[in-house]
């Protein structure tokens, strides 16, 4: 059973999220591009607050060359998260720099990488992080509001969770997901699914996270109705 990952900005929004019954907490800045990574003070009072109530994730922002990605992902190591999610944008989306930063991160903290299906993805990369000592893989997309489905096939998701879990690496899905997204992705295997637009007001990731909301996907994602409730 997939789990499902919130996205949250600050530390109420991660205490709502908590409440309504997510399963993972990403520090993620909405308002600072595909990956805004929020100040190093901010995620440190999100996984203090959280007080391993639940998995701690948190994005290191939007970087394109080796060194700013690497102190980027020490700064957020250094905060407490159990996580650290990096994104492979093109240049660091080779075996040579997955290599590489395996060899400078995986051993300070638990690293999982983020594929951004709207930039073409080689998908056989999932062998190269498992070898670099990598966590995990999430599959999701650079631009917001058309929806991971709209970028690469049903088919291929499937190989990439498949590919993922013959490394035994967790594996997760994103990208402007909705309710209906997922009952299909649900039954992929994915690890975890993470949502943020589709579970704020008017489905607008910059606005606030609405509790109905995630209480619903939560019951999708754990494949209930969202009228059931755990017995």
């Amino acid at each position: 059973m997939p789990a499902l990952l919130v996205s949250v900005a600050t530390v109420d929004e991660a205490r709502l999220a908590l409440e309504a019954g997510a399963d993972l907490i990403d520090a993620k800045d909405p308002k600072a591009g595909a990956l805004g990574a929020l100040d190093q003070e901010t995620v440190g009072d999100i996984a203090r607050a959280v007080a391993g109530r639940a998995v701690v994730t948190a994005v290191t922002g939007d970087h394109h060359d080796m060194a700013s990605l690497i102190a980027a992902a020490e700064t957020i190591a250094e905060t407490g998260v159990d996580m650290v999610k990096v994104g492979l944008y093109p240049g660091l989306d080779t075996p040579q720099a997955v290599r590489e930063i395996g060899q400078r991160l995986a051993p300070r903290c638990r690293l999982v990488a983020v594929l951004l299906a709207d930039h073409n993805p080689d998908l056989s990369l999932v062998d190269d992080l498992a070898a670099a000592g990598f966590t995990g893989v999430m599959l999701d997309t650079f631009a917001k509001g058309s929806g991971l489905l709209s970028f690469i096939k049903y088919t291929d998701i499937r190989a990439f969770v498949a590919r993922a879990k013959q490394h035994d690496l967790i594996c997760g899905l994103a990208g402007s997901l909705k309710s209906e997204d997922l009952s299909l992705l649900y039954t992929l295997g994915a690890d975890l699914l993470g949502m943020r637009g589709g579970l704020c007001r008017g489905h607008d990731r910059t606005s606030v996270l609405q509790p109905d909301l995630i209480a619903e996907a939560v019951a999708l994602v754990h494949g209930k109705t969202p009228q059931q409730k755990a017995g």
